[in-house]
């Protein structure tokens, strides 16, 4: 699925001003390592139904063996033993016999406390991988965890390496058995434990996401292999809030916009990165923040959500959200699926202009059948001239009113509202008896 740097900022996927982010709640992984796979990962949402399949799958089965998961690989393992290939050591002896290793240990004292602390990093690490590789005997799995099982498998079944599965702990390791595998693997295994360390960074990424799916209580989508769009979530709420509504929709080729309206803090922009955090962690393979999920496979996914102007260029916010809804059109008007958000739509500009502008691009973006749209705006009038589009649903965001004093219950309801608390929110924030005071 195609996403760009806009869209990836707007539903906070990385961070925000406030420090939340998508990529910081699901971020279970154990090493700094796994942490920067995942990124990587939220950086490249998949392309096929298959490849999100495989990875539903690797986190089912990782689900299953979360109890037999090895505890042997920390950060800090990882951490030393690519240290111990950075570290300058007098070279180590190859093959030594008793006398040999006594007088590197003796003459070469601080070279050989690295070699005996590294070592034992080395040794829970590769012990750790094979333990890993063992969950997995006779089972059939996903080809991308299928190929590091058998990496594993392979590169560490070499003679060198026999004293890991002899031993319990590399303490048990005599001088001359420690500097014989310090040996191997400082001149003969670096590339080998390289890739191990990769291995090891998806694996972890991968516990991670299912740890993320398990404690936050995330529900694995179904996808659809349609030509049309379709996306239909019972239950959603937004990932980063600590007491969410939760919201139904259903959307497809039939009624593929929603036209939404409702006043200041009413809900609407949380609905709508709600909408798309649901849909960018499903093509990654990840559960959702829902009781249930179906979609199909979008292409894509855009936002217009938090444009800012460009003083350096010249460029004034309305221009900023032209080029924007402009670069939008180009996009989706290519037959693919696309998922457009879209809050509050021209705001750089007067309402009248607002209005007009607003109504042109609503009527144009009904005309293409293969996306979904959610558009929220202030400017409920322009509802009036849309309802005859049947491919349009109107929904809302309630807010009571009693004495000026206003409250809202964040439930997604039918229709258009009308509410507007500008005035009164200046009031209750006493706003204007300071200005009737001056």
């Amino acid at each position: 699925m195609e996403i760009d740097k806009t869209t990836i900022q707007d539903l906070n996927i990385f961070g925000g001003e406030d420090h939340r982010s998508v990529f910081s709640k699901i971020n279970f992984t154990t090493t700094s390592q796994g942490e920067a796979q995942l990124k990587y990962h939220l950086s490249h949402p998949l392309h096929s139904i298959e490849a999100i399949l495989n990875v539903q799958q690797i986190l089912r089965l990782i689900l299953n063996k979360e109890a037999e998961w090895t505890q042997r690989i920390s950060n800090g393992t990882v951490m030393m033993v690519e240290r111990f290939f950075e570290t300058q050591l007098n070279p180590i002896p190859n093959r030594p016999e008793f006398f040999q290793a006594q007088i590197y240990r003796i003459l070469n004292s601080s070279d050989f406390s690295v070699i005996k602390f590294s070592m034992q990093h080395c040794f829970d690490f590769i012990r750790g991988l094979k333990e890993t590789a063992a969950l997995w005997k006779e089972c059939q799995l996903p080809k991308p965890l299928q190929k590091n099982i058998d990496n594993i498998i392979s590169l560490t079944e070499k003679e060198e390496l026999s004293c890991i599965v002899k031993f319990g702990s590399a303490k048990e390791m005599s001088v001359i058995e420690t500097l014989r595998l310090a040996y191997f693997m400082k001149y003969r295994f670096k590339p080998s434990m390289r890739k191990l360390l990769d291995i090891h960074a998806e694996l972890d990424a991968w516990y991670g996401m299912a740890m993320a799916v398990k404690n936050l209580g995330l529900q694995f989508p179904v996808f659809e292999n349609t030509d049309h769009p379709v996306l239909e979530l019972k239950g959603l709420r937004h990932l980063l809030l600590e007491h969410p509504v939760p919201y139904d929709v259903k959307m497809d080729e039939r009624q593929h916009f929603i036209f939404l309206t409702g006043a200041n803090m009413a809900g609407k922009s949380t609905f709508i990165k709600s909408m798309g955090i649901a849909v960018f962690l499903a093509h990654i393979g990840m559960g959702v923040p829902a009781e249930s999920m179906k979609l199909s496979l979008f292409d894509g996914l855009l936002s217009n959500i938090n444009i800012m102007d460009n003083i350096t260029k010249g460029e004034s916010y309305f221009y900023n959200e032209v080029q924007r809804i402009k670069s939008t059109v180009n996009k989706i008007n290519d037959g693919r699926k696309w998922l457009i958000l879209i809050d509050e739509l021209f705001k750089g500009t007067n309402v009248e202009d607002a209005m007009k502008c607003s109504l042109l691009v609503i009527e144009g973006l009904i005309k293409i059948p293969h996306s979904l749209f959610i558009l929220s705006t202030h400017l409920y009038e322009i509802s009036q001239s849309l309802q005859q589009q049947s491919h349009i649903m109107f929904r809302y965001f309630e807010t009571t009113i009693n004495n000026e004093e206003f409250s809202f219950n964040y439930h997604l309801k039918e229709g258009v509202s009308n509410d507007r608390l500008g005035y009164l929110i200046l009031k209750k924030e006493g706003v204007v008896n300071l200005l009737e005071g001056l």
